[in-house]
Order: C-alpha cells, then sequence, then structure tokens
C-alpha cells in the first residue's frame, strides 16, 4: 500500500495542526496496518512520534517530547490515520512522515518494524 501525508504547513509555536495519512489507493484498506508518525528535522535522525495499534486503534505509543500535546486515531471508515498536533514548539519543526506495517498488530515504535512509507509533509513552527 502506498502511504499518503497531508496537512502540514507554517504555524506559529502555540498553534495546533492535524496531518492525515491514507492509502492512494482507494481500494486499499489500512484496517490491518498498525500505524505510525516519525519526523525527521534538519541535521538530525528520523525519530519516532507516535503510533497506533491495527483495527480498532486501542493501543497508541508517544515519544516522550510529543506526549500530552499530541494525539494519534485512526477512522477505518474514512481509511485515514491523524495526528492531532496541539501546543506547536519550534522544536517540532521537521519532515512528517506517516507509515504502517501489517508485520505488527501493537503500537510499535521501532522504525525498523514499519515497512510502508509515505513521501512525507513539512510542518514548520516559528517561534
Amino acid at each position: 500500500v502506498q502511504l499518503q501525508a497531508s496537512g502540514g504547513g507554517l504555524v506559529q509555536a502555540g498553534d495546533s495542526l492535524t496531518l492525515s495519512c491514507a492509502a492512494s489507493e482507494r481500494s486499499a484498506s489500512l484496517d490491518r496496518f498498525a500505524m505510525g508518525w516519525f519526523r525527521q528535522a534538519p541535521g538530525k535522525e528520523r525519530e519516532f512520534v507516535a503510533s497506533i495499534s491495527a483495527w480498532s486503534g486501542i493501543s497508541q505509543a508517544y515519544s516522550d517530547s510529543v506526549k500530552g500535546r499530541f494525539t494519534i486515531y485512526r477512522s477505518n471508515t474514512k481509511n485515514t490515520v491523524y495526528l492531532q498536533m496541539n501546543s506547536l514548539k519550534p522544536e517540532d519543526t521537521a519532515i512528517y512522515y506517516c507509515t504502517g506495517t501489517k508485520r505488527f498488530a501493537d503500537s510499535v515504535t521501532s522504525a525498523a518494524k514499519f515497512d510502508e512509507w509515505g513521501q512525507g509533509t513539512q510542518v514548520t513552527v516559528s517561534s
């Protein structure tokens, strides 16, 4: 399945933004995929942001840097996974990538466990 991330943009510190991740093919279902978001800032390594388990999405995981500010959730009827980002900080500036895996059903945090990656969407937070 090909993933397509959208919703990035330029915002001010303290603002909110919601990213979306959908399958580029309408016939592809994301229900069975555990999904996640990673980000990569200039000059830094890609880092885990959040993940959600497959099917009902009952389990989520967050990095310490975003816990309490970001929320990952999924809508299986819309075949889309979202990342709600509140209280954004300049250090949240990065390219955000959505990713998915059918090999694991739980909310995984390791990039090595994800197989499908979207093209990324830029989030820039000004101070």
